[in-house]
């Protein structure tokens, strides 16, 4: 793995072991519910993961787009699939997603080299 994909994922495991460790129920709940939203339903978890792409990228969370960027990657999401999502993403959140976009392509790029 590269040093940004092992950095972000490290942080984020670390980060959520320790907010879960806090015993909160509704934080508990809240990351339940994130889970199960993007288990197979009428919609196809790709399709889950991928409108979650578009809404992180419209959100500007650098951190939600690369999770759901691996997401992606691992439902074998190709790079035509990936440019059109960041079209309907750029779309309907304005120029102001170009930046999140540059740091999305190379954080794809990083994936897909492992």
């Amino acid at each position: 793995m590269s040093k940004l994909i092992d950095d972000f994922n490290n942080y984020r495991l670390k980060m959520n072991d320790r907010i879960l460790s806090s015993e909160s129920k509704v934080i508990k709940r809240i990351y339940n519910i994130d889970t199960n939203t993007y288990l197979e339903g009428a919609l196809p978890t790709k399709t889950k993961e991928m409108l979650g792409l578009v809404s992180s990228m419209v959100l500007r969370c650098d951190d939600c787009v690369k999770y759901h960027l691996q997401k992606c990657k691992e439902l074998n999401v190709n790079d035509q699939e990936l440019f059109e999502i960041f079209e309907v993403a750029t779309l309907v959140g304005g120029t102001i997603v170009i930046p999140h976009l540059r740091k999305a392509v190379e954080f794809w790029d990083e994936l897909k080299k492992n």
